[in-house]
């Protein structure tokens, strides 16, 4: 009888344990499921084709709040925001530089006793306005920076200028946040806006992702695969080295020139179609410079699966600095699910991006490039692809580079047609040249128009897209190379950067040519914003005479207008000559509007 009184009270401790357990269990499950917004979206539905945007709300707020204007640099990250302002009455105005955009912000407050707000893009736009926000500290001034970041799905897989944003403005801000959902802007922004005007004045900062501002079905189609991802998540190089293999080649970014400016291996256009086709892809880069090659570290045995891939089918070589799959390899969706995927480079994080998601590399070797396709070489004991292969490559490029002559001599409304000026240029261009480029949809029609001359011998931002990168990149290149023209591609809207650098290039006598594909606008932002949101509020420029204002420098200054539309060259020639003379030249060329980069994005 004493053992079962024992045992009475242990019977009566189980049912209690195993109750407060599943309570607690219960609990947390229904915790999460409030966390993750399941039960709002019982109640709430989502309109997959409404063109309403959280863009709206923000300017909703900046109204109620009482702000009349609003500062910025557009970018395509921002333009609903930009746009819904705009449309209910706040004045928008755009500046040259971010870092002036929130100077001016700072300055509203300080007058108005009211909170200054400025609006940028995600990234270098971001990161141009450190300074004025570390002034605003400084000097208390109660201002809102809103900051456009890449879409919360592509965080951390190599978005076009996605980096920790967060990290950046914590120590200068009094509050900071990352907005995650829509319904969480309003009370977002009205918590900056009193954090902003509480206790000691300051600075704070809210980070506004794509997917957030634009509408539903855009993001939908933007950023959500079209298809199922695998895997767990989703269920030179020695030229006579690529000459052996006989693989045809692409290059990007800093690897331009590397096979020189005619190589038969050296494929231009149509990328994405090879990429499709090709039974094997080699993504070879790397952090360096891949012309320098140097300090061979790589495991010296070659892939197995290309080492023993039959002789005569479809293969292709791609160069770049990084060769990742990132935002310019669209994540890896443009590599076929059929491909022998082989990547080279030495950085092992960012060899592997998304390949959880969109792609499977076949094998993936950490090491140096050079040295992975001169043993590559040695491991195939002079095998070769079929070179009918490279030859198709090639007549797809002599098809679109016939239909690049034919959009060349289409007439354009206003001004030059920038298709036919950069062909020109192309062909003025002296082999010693170095490229340097600076904007968006001018460099971006010349990056298919205009060949780098050799190995380093062309200069742009590399992977983070950074405006303003010009002058002091040709200001470096013409140090370090006095022998060689410098010659600089800018944007017009890029071209606001660097203008008053010519008086460094004057003082310094440093003599570089700049071309400005003058347009009047930050078109590569326009062509999708307008048709998108219906507004080109903040893309439009003036058709500004940049020519002057590099004479009033110091410079010399030649404007090329349709009045010149047959002396182009000349007035190319004219420029080298005076850069023989040892003084920099501002080329100011007026360009209409064409539709060559239709389709191209922002973001």
């Amino acid at each position: 009888m004493e053992t079962l009184a024992a045992a009475a009270p242990a019977r009566s401790f189980f049912p209690s344990f195993l109750l407060l357990a599943c309570g607690t269990l219960v609990a947390a499950l229904l915790g999460a499921a409030h966390w993750l917004g399941l039960f709002y979206q019982l109640v709430h539905k989502v309109d997959k084709a409404s063109i309403q945007h959280g863009g709206e709300n923000v300017a909703a707020v900046l109204r109620a709040h009482g702000v009349r204007f609003l500062f910025t640099l557009v970018g395509g990250h921002i333009s609903p925001l930009l746009v819904a302002c705009e449309k209910i009455g706040i004045r928008v105005v755009d500046t040259r530089h971010e870092v002036t955009a929130v100077f001016a912000a700072d300055a509203v407050a300080r007058l108005t006793g009211t909170v200054g707000v400025a609006a940028v893009t995600a990234g270098p736009g971001l990161t141009n306005t450190v300074t004025a926000v570390k002034n605003a500290q400084i000097a208390q001034s109660p201002v809102l920076l809103l900051g456009g970041a890449a879409s919360t799905l592509l965080q951390n897989r190599g978005a076009l200028q996605a980096i920790d944003q967060m990290s950046l403005f914590r120590p200068l801000c009094k509050f900071c946040a990352s907005v995650r959902r829509v319904r969480d802007i309003v009370p977002t922004l009205r918590l900056a806006m009193a954090a902003a005007q509480s206790g000691t004045p300051g600075p704070v900062f809210v980070e506004l992702p794509i997917d957030v501002l634009y509408p539903y079905f855009m993001v939908q189609k933007e950023m959500v695969p079209t298809k199922p991802p695998k895997g767990l998540m989703g269920r030179v190089v020695s030229w006579a080295a690529v000459e052996t293999l006989g693989i045809p080649c692409f290059l990007g970014g800093m690897a331009r020139g590397l096979l020189g400016r005619n190589h038969p291996l050296h494929i231009r256009q149509n990328r994405s179609a090879a990429l499709k086709k090709a039974d094997v892809v080699l993504l070879a880069g790397g952090p360096q410079p891949l012309s320098s090659l140097q300090a061979p570290f790589c495991d010296p045995a070659p892939p197995s699966q290309l080492s023993h891939h039959p002789a005569g089918q479809p293969g292709l070589v791609y160069f770049m600095e990084g060769a990742v799959c990132d935002f310019r390899l669209s994540y890896g969706r443009v590599l076929s699910r059929s491909s022998k995927i082989i990547i080279v480079n030495r950085n092992r994080k960012e060899m592997l991006l998304n390949s959880d998601m969109f792609w499977k590399p076949q094998e993936a070797v950490q090491g140096d490039v050079g040295s992975f396709v001169v043993k590559l070489v040695e491991g195939l004991k002079g095998q070769t692809w079929a070179s009918d292969w490279a030859e198709e490559l090639r007549e797809a490029d002599r098809q679109k580079e016939q239909a690049f002559r034919e959009k060349a001599l289409t007439p354009v409304a206003q001004h030059l047609n920038p298709v036919r000026v950069l062909q020109l240029v192309e062909e003025t261009l002296p082999d010693n040249s170095i490229l340097v480029v600076d904007g968006g949809d001018f460099v971006g029609t010349a990056a298919h128009l205009v060949q780098s001359r050799g190995p380093l011998r062309w200069l742009d931002p590399g992977a983070f897209g950074t405006l303003g990168v010009g002058a002091g990149f040709a200001l470096g290149a013409k140090l370090c190379r006095p022998d060689a023209e410098v010659w600089c591609l800018f944007g017009d809207g890029a071209f606001g950067y660097s203008l008053i650098e010519f008086d460094t290039f004057v003082r310094h006598k440093i003599p570089v040519i700049a071309l400005i594909g003058n347009d009047a606008g930050w078109t590569q932002i326009s062509r999708e914003q307008v048709p998108c949101l219906g507004s080109n509020v903040a893309c439009g420029l003036a058709y500004t005479d940049y020519h002057k204002a590099a004479m009033g420098l110091g410079a010399q200054g030649l404007l090329l207008s349709r009045e010149k539309e047959d002396q182009v060259v000349e007035v190319l020639r004219d420029a080298q000559q005076q850069c023989r003379d040892g003084h920099p030249v501002v080329v100011n060329i007026l360009i209409g509007r064409t539709d060559f980069r239709d389709g191209s994005i922002a973001v």
